[in-house]
């Protein structure tokens, strides 16, 4: 089911998991990218990172814009600066119903959220697949994952991110399964796909602070010019909830930053530094985990 792809710049191998089978989901790619291998440390085994938009990370030729956000060499730099001990990477790849998968369906199931599901099942062309992608992620997907590689399975080593409408199902993965996620970071969240409800929704749905991070960010130019509004409203839950700035909580502000794979790209060590602890200041230790 793999076609392993050895990179010649010395930073890990991808393999492929081509056409994932699912029960809930239609097929889609898997890619997923490990540290190169020190035979002094066979046993070693790896933190876990589930990102979306999968074709978008490794591959300039197979991006969205012909820019990936080189997650394989953020990983490394990281490594090679000693800031930690590696990570594997897993590439969800989208699907032609990115919108509908991405969008969190429990917001727009309550009263307040009708006009807005009516809405976005318009635009999207049906209602939102949440729910299930979030099953081939945590009952199919996860279980291979742990199973085929030498992964640390536990919450305290588990972590998403995305951005735009990966951002926002990076989140509610998060909230959904808390037991099984240690953290999310979310770039250029795509509030406005659920505006003032869908933020009130997730924000109040946190998990409890001291035992997960949360990375947010923005920019302020194109589409990432009207996440700011949004941003604050989250914080505010967020600051609510108890988590605390630098500890378990970063939300950034980045100028002249648009909505696009190169401005991630240009900016991707932060979160993924963050959300692993391996930046001095950054880390929240979970050893409390269940």
């Amino acid at each position: 089911m793999s076609n392993p792809i050895l990179l010649s710049d010395g930073s890990g191998v991808i393999m492929r998991h081509a056409n994932f089978p699912s029960c809930y989901v239609t097929r889609r790619h898997v890619d997923v990218w490990c540290p190169p291998v020190d035979t002094r440390k066979r046993a070693v085994r790896y933190p876990v990172l589930y990102m979306h938009d999968g074709q978008n990370l490794f591959d300039p030729a197979l991006s969205f814009i012909g820019v990936d956000w080189g997650m394989d060499e953020a990983a490394t730099r990281l490594m090679q600066d000693e800031c930690g001990g590696g990570v594997i990477v897993v590439g969800i790849w989208n699907s032609p119903l990115r919108w509908r998968e991405y969008m969190p369906d429990k917001p727009l199931a309550g009263l307040q959220g009708r006009a807005l599901r009516t809405r976005f099942a318009e635009q999207a062309g049906g209602e939102p697949l949440s729910e299930a992608y979030l099953k081939f992620l945590v009952r199919e997907l996860k279980p291979f994952i742990d199973k085929i590689y030498p992964t640390l399975p536990d919450a305290a080593h588990t972590f998403l991110m995305g951005s735009s409408m990966g951002g926002l199902i990076s989140l509610y993965a998060l909230i959904e399964y808390p037991e099984l996620f240690g953290g999310a970071a979310c770039l250029s969240t795509h509030w406005p796909a659920g505006e003032d409800p869908l933020v009130d929704f997730l924000g109040a749905a946190l998990p409890r602070a001291g035992w997960h991070r949360l990375y947010f960010d923005f920019g302020t130019e194109t589409l990432d010019a009207d996440y700011e509004p949004y941003q604050r409203r989250m914080d505010k839950w967020v600051q609510r909830a108890g988590y605390r700035v630098g500890h378990d909580w970063l939300t950034r502000r980045f100028s002249g930053a648009e909505h696009s794979e190169r401005a991630w790209r240009s900016r991707v060590d932060m979160p993924l530094a963050f959300l692993l602890g391996w930046k001095a200041g950054a880390a929240v230790h979970l050893s409390r985990l269940p």
